[in-house]
């Protein structure tokens, strides 16, 4: 265990699976107690959970849905409740767009995207910015996507709530700079998720993601362990001074 991190608390939304469950892992392997939330698979944040407290560190997993303003208050009280603080938020939970075009998507989605994308990370801003204002040092991530780059078509509802989410971090980074709160962004390209390779076969006509390895930035598609590293330097001693920025994790592949 590398022990940066330790005595600090990081909550991080989506945590079961996907790169949320790369995130906590890197953070408890760097010395960090993990609160792992998720909406409903059990099963999978406690393994994740199970693999964190392997490091050395108090991980548990703490049900919650990002688009409910009640259940993101409770999985703030929870947390402090089974940790005694927070120090580290970081906001990951996201769900897919249906792939079409703004014409033919259902009016729900629109909604429901941006709530889960910007209004649930803004109210978790919210209820947890009590406790990061407790201590010397805390730090937001806010996991978006390169998606904001290239608002590409029958993307619509995710775009709209990466951007917004975007544009909700740059804010509460000048909000809270004065309180020791250090806001940031990271933004992967495709990664080999369960979400990414439903993405992958819908989008690209692919059945696995790894077919694309070829096609990508040092021969492969991201995966979780690349977001997590620029993370984990993100909330690390080590960043003294970076705060309101956005880190594309893409292999410089937009540019």
């Amino acid at each position: 265990m590398n022990a940066t991190l330790k005595g600090r608390t990081a909550l991080v939304t989506g945590a079961g699976r996907g790169i949320g469950r790369g995130i906590a892992l890197r953070l408890a392997r760097d010395g960090a107690d993990v609160a792992i939330n998720y909406r409903a698979d059990r099963d999978a944040a406690e393994a994740t959970a199970e693999e964190a407290r392997g490091f050395g560190v108090r991980a548990e997993a703490i049900a919650a849905s990002i688009d409910s303003f009640d259940h993101c208050q409770s999985l703030a009280d929870e947390t402090v409740a089974r940790f005694g603080r927070i120090d580290i938020l970081v906001n990951n939970a996201g769900i897919a767009s249906r792939g079409r075009s703004v014409a033919d998507t259902d009016p729900g989605e629109f909604l429901k995207l941006l709530t889960v994308h910007a209004i649930g990370a803004a109210w978790m801003c919210k209820v947890c910015a009590p406790h990061l204002r407790a201590h010397k040092r805390s730090d937001i991530v806010f996991i978006s996507s390169v998606a904001t780059s290239y608002n590409s078509a029958n993307g619509a509802p995710y775009n709209m709530g990466k951007a917004a989410m975007e544009a909700l971090a740059y804010t509460v980074a000048k909000e809270e700079r004065a309180r020791g709160v250090r806001v940031n962004i990271v933004a992967p390209s495709l990664t080999v998720t369960d979400m990414g390779m439903r993405l992958s076969r819908a989008a690209m006509g692919v059945n696995d993601i790894h077919e694309l390895d070829a096609k990508y930035p040092f021969g492969r598609v991201s995966v979780p362990e690349d977001v997590a590293a620029a993370v984990a330097f993100l909330v690390s001693d080590d960043n003294h001074y970076v705060s309101g920025q956005r880190i594309a994790v893409d292999g410089a592949m937009g540019g």
